[in-house]
């Protein structure tokens, strides 16, 4: 008895800074995220709580659900198109091919430029007047006068997606590019000996066996897309109009532009509600996936 509760006093003792920085770095500023959100904090040294007002103030509001609805679909086009890249990219780098090391680096600059670089990069390449995009567009005759994609709605909301999908398709492709090594020859020496074509084994062998990574850089690719604040910003401000407004813009413009506080972290809050789910469904899909594998 003695021995055993030794044993788990240093457990606890080794597992004590964790908990602590949990606490600390997590745990109390979300706590106090959601206290403030009932409240009406601004600028004021006091303030006081006004229970659901903030939540029943943003979802009354019609433009905080189209900010929703807009959020969404930025998430998932973007993630779904950095999935199919980042998944064709990692087959075809894996391929025995002449260069495979000289490909497998040309993939990693977008990751490894600073973003705000190379925000600002995209940001000259979409310029109406002097941007490559609209220049080469104007000289193969497809347009005939200069092209402001920034500056208008449904074009911005397109080349945001553009920009995180340029940044994020590295780390997709490295990733799963990864599991695809890790994966056991001796299948594909046995499917090719039973004349199973490539995009055979390609179905049968190499996507069911990527599957978990595939689900885990989803998931991160998810959260990180649906909280991305620098590529909307630097490039667009949530503008033109508020046409690339997402929820993480529209948090930051009501807690930092508009100095409320209170309504700010209310929509922080529905933001970490909304990630907490996609977290419920990931492992939830993990663990059929698993539960399938073990049957």
């Amino acid at each position: 008895m003695t021995g055993t509760r030794s044993a788990s006093l240093f457990a606890l003792a080794l597992l004590a800074p964790a908990l602590i920085y949990i606490l600390i770095i997590v745990a109390y500023p979300l706590f106090d995220t959601v206290v403030l959100s009932f409240t009406n904090a601004a600028l004021r040294p006091t303030y006081d709580f006004v229970g659901w007002a903030n939540y029943q103030r943003i979802f009354g509001a019609g433009n905080f659900t189209e900010v929703i609805l807009r959020t969404f679909i930025w998430t998932f086009f973007s993630v779904a198109t950095k999935m199919i890249i980042g998944t064709l990219g990692a087959t075809l780098l894996n391929a025995a091919i002449p260069g495979q090391t000289v490909f497998r680096i040309l993939t990693m600059p977008p990751w490894i430029v600073p973003m705000a670089i190379g925000i600002f990069m995209w940001g000259w390449m979409y310029n109406g007047q002097f941007g490559m995009i609209s220049g080469l567009l104007q000289n193969f005759g497809i347009i005939s006068k200069p092209w402001p994609i920034l500056a208008q709605g449904s074009s911005a909301f397109w080349a945001t997606i553009v920009t995180d999908v340029w940044i994020g398709v590295p780390m997709v492709t490295i990733y799963l590019l990864a599991a695809i090594q890790s994966i056991p020859k001796d299948l594909y020496e046995a499917a090719w000996t039973d004349g199973a074509s490539r995009s055979y084994r390609f179905r049968r062998i190499t996507l069911p066996l990527m599957m978990p990574a595939m689900l885990t850089m989803s998931l991160l690719s998810l959260i990180a897309t649906f909280n991305s604040f620098d590529i909307i910003w630097i490039l667009t401000q949530g503008g033109p109009s508020g046409s690339t407004t997402t929820m993480i813009i529209d948090t930051y413009k009501t807690a930092i532009g508009s100095r409320k506080y209170g309504e700010g972290a209310a929509r922080a809050v529905v933001i970490c509600i909304f990630v907490s789910i996609f977290c419920l469904v990931y492992f939830r899909a993990v663990r059929k996936l698993s539960q399938g594998e073990a049957k």
